[in-house]
């Protein structure tokens, strides 16, 4: 299913390098992701190659990227399908990873696949602003993924709770965000954040990828997140 030359040929330049082991299970995730697409929507993309680069490469890039230390606390935000939060857990089990969406079905699809390679990981149906002002996931964690959720502005409001102080807020986007980035800068100052690099990159060519990494460099006020009506109507400035 997944192309493993044409995996290796994307992710060579970022240092990244597929053991046998982890492929083994990134191409079962992949096999599952296609065939359950059948029954409903968790991507548009289903040919090979294209999963390879723009779902697979994209989010394993991450790992040349970033400093994960072992059994590093991550979130994923609006998980989805996964993307990129099982990809990071099969490459790296040690990773300690819980997936959150609002959409049951696809945490079940999350946990079909975590279960069909034998790894665990916490699966929490709920919102983002459900889950932020819980103690248990609010502060927690070491770093906090989010690929293709909202713009930043909104997203900061979502994702920044969940981070522990001097931890990271990982937002995987597409290249062109300068106005987005701008108008979060209030927002993230209000949060406790601050964006200490923008990494921009081609992915392959044509494809250019950008990585902000957001620090939380001081607790977020309690009373935020608001609720998601609040954040659509009245975003931070």
């Amino acid at each position: 299913m997944l192309n493993r030359v044409l995996l290796e040929q994307t992710l060579a330049p970022f240092g990244v390098t597929v053991g046998e082991a982890a492929f083994a299970r990134l191409d079962t995730y992949a096999q599952l992701l296609v065939e359950t697409n059948k029954q409903f929507n968790l991507t548009a993309i289903t040919e090979p190659d294209d999963m390879t680069v723009k779902h697979f490469a994209d989010c394993l890039a991450l790992f040349g990227l970033v400093e994960f230390p072992e059994n590093a606390a991550v979130i994923d935000v609006g998980t989805g399908a996964g993307f990129p939060g099982l990809v990071l857990k099969l490459f790296r089990p040690d990773l300690q990873v819980t997936f959150l969406d609002s959409t049951k079905k696809k945490l079940g699809f999350i946990e079909d696949v975590l279960s069909a390679v034998q790894l665990n990981g916490e699966t929490v149906h709920m919102r983002a602003e459900e889950a932020g002002n819980l103690p248990q996931y609010r502060e927690r964690f070491d770093f906090v993924t989010a690929r293709a959720v909202s713009n930043l502005q909104n997203l900061s409001e979502y994702c920044l709770p969940f981070v522990r102080k001097n931890g990271l807020f990982l937002s995987m986007k597409s290249a062109e965000t300068d106005a987005e980035i701008q108008a979060a800068q209030g927002a993230l100052r209000l949060l406790g954040g601050k964006i200490e690099r923008d990494k921009q990159f081609l992915l392959v060519e044509n494809m250019p990828r950008r990585l902000l990494f957001v620090r939380k460099i001081s607790q977020t006020p309690s009373k935020y997140p608001r609720p998601s009506a609040k954040i659509a109507k009245s975003p931070l400035k």
